[in-house]
C-alpha cells in the first residue's frame, strides 16, 4: 500500500521548521523517517540512492565508525557521539531518497518559512518595537536575537538563501531581465543585512564572502571575459559592503584577529577564536598521537578535559567536524567525512545550470561551516543546514523544470533554468 502524501507532508514540515528550535527539527527528522518506512516505496528509494555518487563515501563513513566502535575503547560519551556520527549520513540519505515531488515540497517549506521570517523580522523591529510592543517570541526567538548555536544555524540558512538568490539574479542577468535580477540581488542584500545586524555571525559572513565570487566562476567558467567582469563587480560590491558594514561587523572581525593573537601568546579565555585555537591545536595532537583509528567513538570529550585548558573543559565539541571525526576515528574517518562533503560540492559543480549553481552554493556553505564550526556534529546546526543543503543537491539531480515547480509561476523564468 502506497501512501505518497505522508512523506511529502513530512518533507515539507522539515523544511518549514529549520529555523526553529532543535526539538522541532528532530521531530521532523523522525517523522520523515517514519513516513518513509510506511510509505511502501522503498525499492524505488534505494534504487535512487544506489545511483547517486555519494553512496560510496557515505557507506565508508558509516562502516568505519562501526569498525572503530568494535575495536576501540568506549567512553561515557560514546553513545551520544555514535548517534551524531550516524545521524549525519542518515540526514543525507533521507534527502537523497526523496522523490522529486517530496524534494519540491521540502524546498517550498524552507522558502516559505524563510520569507515569513524576513517579514516577521521587519515587522518586529520596524513596527512592533517602534510602538513598544513586545510579542511573545517562543520558537521564533532564535531568528530575532542571538540564542546560542541555533541563531548561528539561522544565520547560515539566511546565507544559503542569499547565495541562492544571487545565483538566481545572475541567471536573470544572462537572460536580460534586469528587473528580476535587481529583485534577486535585493533579497541577497536583505539576507546579508539580517546576518550582519540581527544575527551577527563571522561564519556566515565568511561563507558569503567565499561563495559569491565562486558563483560567478560557476556561471561564466566557459566565458573568461564575462567571468573576469563579474568577479571584478563582485569584489567592488563586497568591498563597498564591508566598508559600509555596521561597526558590529568590523568589531567582530577585529576581535577575532586579536583573539587568535592572544591565544598564540598563551592566553586562555572564553573568546570565540581563543577557544577554537586551543581546540584545534589540542585536537590536532590527538590525531597525531592516534592517526589510524583515533581514540575511539566518544573519546574527544574525555581527552579534551585531560589535555585542554581547565577553563574550557566543559566544551563538548571542537568546533571543526573533521577534527572531531579524526580524533575519534583517525585519518580514515576524516577522509570519509571529507569525501562526503567534497563529493556533494563536486556533484553540484558539475551541473552548469542554475540548479547546479544553487546546490553548489548550499553544499559549499555547509562545507565551510563544518571547517570553522560544528555544523554537522551540533544538531542545532547539523539537522537544518545539512538537510537544506542536501535538498538543494537532490533537486540538482532532476530536470531543470523541477525548480520551476518550487517557485511561484511568475518567478519561474525560462524552461532552461
Amino acid at each position: 500500500m502506497r501512501l505518497p502524501l505522508l512523506p511529502r507532508a513530512a518533507a515539507c514540515l522539515w523544511g518549514a521548521v529549520v529555523f526553529m528550535p532543535v526539538g522541532l527539527n528532530y521531530m521532523a527528522f523522525l517523522l520523515l523517517l517514519a513516513t518513509m518506512l510506511v510509505a511502501g516505496d522503498w525499492r524505488e528509494r534505494v534504487q535512487r540512492l544506489m545511483a547517486h555518487p555519494l553512496r560510496w563515501p557515505l557507506a565508508a563513513l558509516v562502516l568505519w565508525q562501526l569498525v572503530v566502535l568494535v575495536i576501540g575503547p568506549h567512553y561515557a560519551e560514546t553513545g551520544v557521539n555514535l548517534w551524531h556520527g550516524i545521524r549525519i549520513p542518515l540526514t543525507i540519505l533521507l534527502a537523497l531518497m526523496l522523490t522529486r515531488e517530496e524534494a519540491v515540497w521540502a524546498m517550498r517549506g524552507f522558502l516559505g518559512i524563510a520569507f515569513f521570517n524576513i517579514a516577521y523580522t521587519a515587522v518586529f523591529y520596524f513596527i512592533l518595537l517602534k510602538f513598544g510592543v513586545m510579542p511573545p517570541m517562543g520558537v521564533l526567538k532564535p531568528m530575532i536575537m542571538l540564542v546560542g548555536n541555533k541563531s548561528i544555524n539561522d544565520a547560515l540558512l539566511y546565507t544559503v538563501l542569499g547565495a541562492a538568490s544571487a545565483a538566481w539574479a545572475l541567471q536573470r542577468l544572462v537572460e536580460h531581465r534586469p528587473y528580476r535580477a535587481v529583485a534577486g540581488f535585493a533579497l541577497t542584500a536583505v539576507t546579508v543585512f539580517i546576518v550582519n545586524w540581527n544575527l551577527p555571525s563571522r561564519t556566515s559572513l565568511l561563507a558569503m564572502l567565499v561563495v559569491l565570487p565562486l558563483l560567478c566562476v560557476h556561471q561564466w567558467r566557459s566565458h573568461w571575459r564575462g567571468m573576469a567582469l563579474a568577479l571584478a563587480a563582485v569584489v567592488v560590491v563586497l568591498g563597498l559592503a564591508l566598508r559600509e558594514a555596521p561597526p558590529m561587523v568590523e568589531q567582530k572581525l577585529a576581535q577575532g584577529v586579536s583573539e587568535i593573537e592572544a591565544a598564540r601568546a598563551g592566553a586562555v579565555s572564553e573568546g570565540s577564536w581563543v577557544v577554537r585555537y586551543h581546540m584545534y591545536t589540542v585536537t590536532g595532537r590527538m590525531i597525531a598521537d592516534q592517526p589510524l583509528a583515533g581514540w575511539g567513538i566518544g573519546a574527544w570529550n574525555q581527552i579534551w578535559r585531560e589535555r585542554g585548558p581547565a577553563l574550557l573543559a566543559n566544551y563538548n565539541m571542537p568546533h571543526n567536524d573533521f577534527l572531531w571525526m579524526g580524533s575519534q576515528t583517525g585519518l580514515p574517518g576524516v577522509a570519509a567525512l571529507l569525501a562526503v562533503m567534497l563529493c556533494a560540492v563536486w556533484q553540484a559543480w558539475k551541473r552548469p545550470d542554475l540548479a547546479g549553481r544553487v546546490a553548489f552554493a548550499a553544499t559549499l556553505i555547509a562545507l565551510l561551516a563544518s571547517c570553522v564550526n560544528s555544523a554537522l556534529r551540533d544538531a542545532q546546526i547539523g539537522l537544518s543546514l545539512l538537510w537544506v543543503a542536501m535538498v538543494f543537491l537532490r533537486l540538482a539531480r532532476e530536470p531543470a523544470r523541477a525548480w520551476q515547480e518550487v517557485l511561484p509561476r511568475r518567478w519561474r523564468g525560462t524552461a532552461t533554468d
